[in-house]
């Protein structure tokens, strides 16, 4: 377990769009620099929307080996090979939700035992292309999904109408855009990447003013408020950087490394 800090602070970045170049889907060489150059002081954590555990996602871990994983915008936190915490969503609300989705022909699901249980999963696909065109799904019927484990969702609606719709339906849900607008995480209210963040400071006893989150859309909002530090890359969306305490470059214009540089975390 954890205890009193033997490193200065935390620094949480989210994957997509901010340590990842999805148009490459590779983790920008730059933002890997300045990870290497935060470690020995800094405990490095990805906070991100997706299970960094799942088959399209571990290769990008084991490339960053973060010290800790805020997975699922905190619905699961695992330090190295411990889970700190886990939350599953109730069977029957899952099932309520898929079933609705398929319905009123939205594209709801998630990714379990590296296969993928979408309802219309065509457009998912379609959501994927616009997001990250490297992600080869492996698509198994929603159905078996009522069954399964499952901590929070994606959804990609056709219109607004259909997002509101949604919302009103399962008010206990929050639905967090993508910087692409082509879809959103679905995550219980009460979970969040900022919960996570606290609970790991609790573990390695760092004061959240010794923390720093960067991150790109809405699923970061909290945590970048949150943090003692709060950094919205360039590429993010407008009401990220407005809550920051610092806006960074685009990633494509190395904006994690001269960021970390400008805010005294790194040398050159």
């Amino acid at each position: 377990m954890g205890g009193a800090s033997k490193k200065k602070g935390i620094v949480c970045f989210d994957l997509d769009h901010t340590l990842l170049d999805n148009e490459k889907n590779e983790i920008c060489p730059s933002a890997l620099l300045a990870v290497e150059k935060l470690r020995p002081n800094h405990y490095i954590v990805i906070a991100s929307g997706r299970d960094m555990d799942n088959y399209y996602s571990r290769a990008f871990k084991d490339i960053v080996k973060p010290d800790a994983i805020i997975h699922q915008n905190g619905t699961k936190i695992t330090v190295g090979e411990e889970l700190l915490m886990l939350h599953l969503m109730d069977p029957a609300l899952v099932k309520r939700i898929l079933d609705y989705a398929d319905e009123h022909g939205l594209s709801v699901g998630t990714t379990v035992n590296d296969k993928d249980y979408f309802t219309h999963p065509e457009l998912k696909s379609e959501a994927d292309r616009s997001y990250n065109r490297y992600i080869k799904r492996n698509y198994a019927p929603f159905s078996e999904l009522y069954t399964l484990p499952v901590r929070a969702m994606y959804y990609s609606g056709r219109n607004d109408e259909d997002d509101r719709k949604f919302s009103e339906a399962f008010p206990m849900l929050r639905l967090l855009t993508f910087a692409s607008g082509r879809g959103a995480d679905l995550v219980e209210k009460g979970y969040s990447k900022a919960d996570g963040l606290k609970r790991l400071c609790e573990y390695y006893g760092v004061d959240i003013k010794d923390t720093y989150a960067f991150g790109d859309s809405m699923n970061d909002l909290d945590i970048v408020k949150a943090a003692g530090t709060g950094v919205a890359v360039g590429n993010a969306v407008k009401e990220l950087k407005a809550c920051a305490d610092f806006v960074a470059e685009d990633i494509k214009n190395d904006g994690i490394y001269k960021a970390c540089l400008s805010l005294g975390l790194i040398s050159p």
